[in-house]
Parts: structure tokens; C-alpha cells; sequence
């Protein structure tokens, strides 16, 4: 017992001398933050209900007015293009889930806009946020790191086949 005790303190002076000892070096380098740098986006959002927006779930409650129903959750990828016109370039997809609970609440969403074209292709931006009037953008992939800030939008139609929504965005990111 008394030899494995002296061992013991043998391996542990030892250690520490080594680590007194070993003369380790590093070279410190001063702070250099990136520029932050503010971008301005702006694209529509071309959805087709029950194509690229489906129905996932919804509440099962009959006495509803609202157009609609209560507690619908609604799977989203719907194509990103440059304009409002159906054959306009595409630059990339939304891909998310909304939540709409009914009546005259706003509607609950996570959603990313990513980009497959152009000079933030492979970049993507992340969405989640109450659909009132402006969007929160808390974060994002690719050239859109550590981003941050708002998305406003304004539907510039809707009918039986078609929701097209325009999208103005302006991300701080690094």
C-alpha cells in the first residue's frame, strides 16, 4: 500500500514538472473583427396551395368562421424568384413550416430562404418569427453567418391557384 503511494506522488510531481517545464509557446495575435456588412434583398415568393404549401395537420373543430381553420400547420417549399411573373428567374426556395392559428391572430413560422444561384448561392437565410408585419431573421448559412435582421413583405396576390408574396430584406451579417 505504502509503495503505490509513493508512486503515486512520483507520477504527479512528475507530471507537473513536465508541464513547468515543457516552455510552451504561442503566438498571440491582436482582435481583427470582420467588417460588418448590411445587405438589401429583394425577391417574391411564388407558392401553389396544395403543390409547394400542403396541409399538414390541423385542429378538428367544427364551429370555425375563419377562413382559415383553427390550428392548421402547413408544410412550405415554394420557389424564390426575381419578380412577380411566373417564368421570372428563380434564385432559390423557401423551404419551412407555418403555423396559422384561425381567426384574427398571426400566423407562427419558421422558414429558410435559401439561395442557389448568383453571388449568395449555397447561402441561406433563417426565419422565425410572428407574421405581423415584419419577419425576424435570426440567423443564416454560407455568406449570411451570424445573421441578423428584418424581413418585410407584402402579398401581392392571392387567388385559388397562386400566393405571391414580395419580400424586402436587410441582413447585418459578417
Amino acid at each position: 500500500m505504502r509503495g503505490l503511494s509513493v508512486l503515486s506522488w512520483i507520477l504527479i510531481i512528475c507530471v507537473c514538472q513536465v508541464a513547468v517545464r515543457s516552455q510552451y509557446y504561442s503566438d498571440t495575435l491582436p482582435y481583427q473583427p470582420r467588417p460588418v456588412v448590411v445587405t438589401n434583398l429583394h425577391f417574391y415568393m411564388h407558392e401553389l396551395p396544395g403543390t409547394t404549401a400542403v396541409v399538414l395537420t390541423q385542429a378538428n373543430i367544427t364551429s370555425n368562421n375563419s377562413s382559415v381553420p383553427f390550428a392548421t400547420l402547413l408544410a412550405v417549399n415554394c420557389p424564390l424568384r426575381t419578380g412577380p411573373e411566373p417564368d421570372s428567374e428563380l434564385i432559390g426556395n423557401v423551404q419551412g413550416i407555418a403555423l396559422l392559428p384561425g381567426s384574427n391572430a398571426s400566423n407562427t413560422q419558421y422558414i429558410e430562404f435559401g439561395f442557389n444561384t448568383g453571388k449568395f448561392n449555397g447561402s441561406s437565410l433563417s426565419v422565425f418569427s410572428r407574421g405581423d408585419l415584419g419577419l425576424a431573421v435570426v440567423g443564416g448559412r454560407g455568406q449570411f453567418a451570424m445573421a441578423t435582421g428584418t424581413a418585410l413583405f407584402n402579398t401581392i396576390l392571392i387567388n385559388a391557384t397562386n400566393v405571391i408574396i414580395e419580400y424586402n430584406f436587410t441582413v447585418v451579417h459578417y
